[in-house]
């Protein structure tokens, strides 16, 4: 058994097969064993660092950052108990501390002794690797950042004190795991249950971004700060025409409170079967969740709907104080009518018990935010504001003619057609 092995917090890692060959290599040169029968092992370890390092765009010393990477993803007692909020008492600090000590001596071995065993100078260039430039398909430049930047605070640890210092420091900042460091996610079926999967790729929209609709992002602002602090909030449903900004707000949101602990989760209506399965598996965490709903609506024959009104109001279980619903949706009602539901010209013999279930659904939603279309003024004054925005050098006047030409053939108008115009534009551009 190796040092590693005895950890009793931080053991049976996802990814922790470099490590379990790595502790043991470095052990049995400790121990003056024969090493040519780990050859193999040494190439392999060194092969699966680059692909990390490819993966997620680490560079500098991989081996530091894939233990660093093992410990910000290792949900246990300790980590999950310390997330967004720090210290902890209790004598899970004994347990935690137990394996730091274990972890801070992997990043004490130099394990470039390893080339002198193999008589090879990769493991040199493993602990000073210079990545290329491009994107990463798992992980953003902001948190491969704060990964990296906590890989060296930890290799540079004078003890073990201060090692575990800085992990308490980064899972309160920053949390842990998936639902810790990404700050949006989907919903998949794998095996058969409902998986929570971070979404890496996010549009960095600010709500400054949102051209005019004061009142509605100051509405919406107050329901989700009061949220993120832990006073009560409401679930909301943001309506209205199609391009003005609700999606956006909802974005927008997300990057404005994500340092205070606020995460997105993002269901289509298919998936209003898998809700409860999903609240469970997030509802004893240290994060705020929303729950989104882009586009809301259902048709007649849709039944969709009752799932979430279970949900939202109404359920034996208590919805969760972290978790609160967003929807955006063109239509007030959510659920379409007909005017053969308040005749009785169905077969239905208590028509109005019919408009009142569907009716029902958007009354659970606490705060309704209205967003309309902008008129011809707001809509060139979106266009302007964006055009400086974005560095168009046009004369104003022939700016606006342009654009009131693309509205009328491009979806009339709307904050989207203005930000499309522009786009456009930029495109123009040598």
């Amino acid at each position: 058994m190796t040092r590693i092995e005895e950890c009793i917090l931080y053991r049976d890692f996802s990814e922790g097969e470099v490590l379990k060959k790595m502790t043991e290599m470095l052990e049995a040169h400790e121990r003056k064993e024969e090493m040519e029968p780990y050859r193999g092992w040494f190439y392999e370890c060194l092969g699966k660092l680059v692909e990390m390092a490819g993966a997620y765009g680490f560079s500098g010393n991989l081996w530091h950052n894939y233990l660093t990477y093992l410990l910000v993803n290792k949900e246990n007692a300790f980590s999950t108990a310390c997330e967004i909020v720090g210290h902890v008492e209790g004598s899970i600090n004994q347990m935690a501390l137990h394996d730091f000590v274990r972890f801070k001596e992997l990043y004490d071995y130099d394990i470039r002794v390893l080339d002198e065993i193999f008589e090879s100078g990769d493991c040199s260039i493993i602990c000073d690797y210079q990545n290329t430039s491009g994107n990463r398909k798992l992980f953003n430049k902001r948190l491969r950042d704060r990964i990296a930047e906590l890989s060296v605070r930890l290799a540079n640890a004078a003890d073990n004190g201060e090692f575990m210092e800085d992990m308490i420091s980064f899972y309160k900042d920053f949390g842990v795991g998936k639902l810790g460091l990404h700050k949006a996610f989907r919903v998949d079926r794998i095996d058969g249950k409902a998986q929570i999967i971070p979404i890496t790729n996010i549009a960095h929209v600010r709500l400054d971004d949102l051209v005019g609709y004061e009142i509605a992002k100051k509405k919406l602002i107050d329901n989700t700060e009061a949220f993120v602090q832990g006073r009560k909030a409401n679930n909301c449903l943001l309506y209205g025409d199609a391009g003005t900004g609700k999606s956006s707000s909802i974005k927008g949101i997300l990057n404005q409170y994500y340092e205070q602990g606020l995460r997105i989760i993002e269901v289509y209506k298919h998936q209003f079967q898998d809700l409860n399965e999903i609240i469970s598996q997030i509802k004893n965490r240290n994060y705020k969740f929303i729950i989104y709903m882009d586009d809301l609506s259902f048709e007649e024959f849709e039944i969709e709907y009752k799932y979430l009104k279970a949900v939202i109001e109404g359920g034996l279980e208590k919805k969760p104080d972290n978790v609160l619903i967003y929807a955006t949706s063109n239509r007030r009602h959510l659920v379409r009518e007909q005017f053969s539901d308040k005749e009785g010209r169905r077969d239905d013999l208590h028509s109005s018990d019919t408009v009142q279930e569907k009716l029902s659904l958007v009354s659970r939603f606490g705060v309704t935010i209205f967003f309309c279309g902008p008129d011809k003024k707001e809509y060139q004054n979106i266009v302007r504001t964006l055009a400086e925005r974005n560095g168009v050098k046009m004369d104003e006047d022939t700016l606006l003619l342009e654009a009131n030409r693309w509205e009328l053939q491009h979806g009339g108008l709307s904050g989207r057609t203005a930000q499309q115009f522009i786009d456009y534009l930029l495109g123009q551009q040598k």
